[in-house]
């Protein structure tokens, strides 16, 4: 199995994943324009593409996903509150595949299981997608880390969780104070320590690589979300951690057998 986030931040994410001889993307929150040059940014194209899945509504996830559907003929899978939210920003997809929370889909060789998250959407969700040889767990925008969310991340072989702000910037920043109190609920954003907290729980040694995600550009440094991480695992074993970026994409992470 082979990833890389594309991009990840308020401005806009998407992950690419593929193994079991089929790739999916995760989230299509950039323009198609800028979807397709980040794809040649890592070696692949979007014509690759044998699923779109989506997490919720929100523009930095779906702002491409409707373009690209009909563009390249790839078949969009989300959950019914996911496609009433995002109904105007989708227009018509090329084709639909509804989902319920929790259900396992089968794009080809990859099998997606969706399961719920806490943010202020319809029926926001996370996934845990395998090849049958390793699973990569994928959790963001979510206020807070509940004990299924736990459980469908454990005994995955990639990570990624959500780094969204460190408290002190978030309080002595520009936000205005209902926008802080928005991303500080439980449906909002995970914030530098709660990240560590769930990821110091998960640690374990299968897994092979962390990937710190959704980092907000204004509340918040890659140096700052490193820090926490570190200081709340005390024992790394051979687990990479990686910071994903705003405006490029990782390069391809490839997990070992």
């Amino acid at each position: 199995m082979r990833f890389s986030l594309l991009g990840s931040g308020s401005k806009g994410n998407a992950v690419y994943i593929e193994g079991g001889g089929s790739a999916i993307l995760i989230d299509a929150g950039f323009s198609g324009k800028e979807l397709e040059m980040r794809m040649q940014g890592i070696e692949r194209s979007l014509a690759g593409v044998a699923g779109i899945f989506l997490t919720h509504e929100h523009d930095d996830h779906i702002c491409g996903a409707g373009v690209v559907s009909r563009r390249y003929k790839i078949p969009l899978h989300a959950n019914a509150g996911t496609l009433r939210g995002g109904e105007r920003r989708l227009g018509r997809p090329h084709k639909v595949h509804e989902f319920a929370t929790g259900d396992e889909i089968l794009c080809g060789g990859l099998k997606v299981r969706s399961f719920p998250v806490s943010h202020d959407t319809l029926d926001p969700v996370g996934f845990i997608v395998s090849d049958g040889r390793h699973r990569l767990g994928y959790c963001t925008d979510t206020g807070k880390v509940t004990h299924l969310i736990e459980r469908r991340l454990g005994g995955c072989e990639a990570l990624i969780v959500e780094f969204n702000h460190n408290l002190d910037m978030l309080r002595n920043g520009p936000y205005p104070l209902p926008l802080q109190q928005r991303v500080r609920s439980v449906t909002g954003h995970l914030s530098n320590e709660q990240g560590a907290e769930a990821l110091a729980r998960l640690i374990a040694d299968h897994l092979q690589v962390a990937v710190l995600a959704h980092l907000s550009e204004t509340n918040n440094t890659p140096a700052l979300a490193r820090g926490a991480a570190l200081a709340a695992v005390a024992e790394w074993g051979d687990t990479a951690l990686v910071i994903a970026e705003q405006h490029r994409p990782l390069e391809l992470i490839e997990l070992r057998l």
